[in-house]
């Protein structure tokens, strides 16, 4: 069990690096997306006896790609 709630927290852990990594580039290459972190769903705990889950965390994640990702397609097909 012990080692099971290790590989969660690593898990955990890449993901929040993740999360942070492409926040950083957001902030650093594309500024005028930042203003839009704000407008989205953040993880928080479900309630005062728990965390934020890896799921939370996942979505975020793949909220953040998804933002920046469709940013960067849109506006290379405009820009050609």
């Amino acid at each position: 069990m012990d080692n099971r709630k290790n590989i969660a927290q690593d898990s955990m852990a890449d993901l929040s690096s993740d999360i942070l990594r492409m926040t950083m580039v957001i902030w650093e290459y594309y500024p005028e997306l930042y203003s839009f972190l704000d407008e989205m769903p953040t993880p928080k705990p479900s309630n005062e006896n728990t965390g934020i889950t890896e799921n939370q965390l996942e979505t975020y994640y793949k909220s953040l790609n998804w933002l920046l990702s469709r940013y960067i397609l849109e506006h290379s097909i405009s820009s050609k």
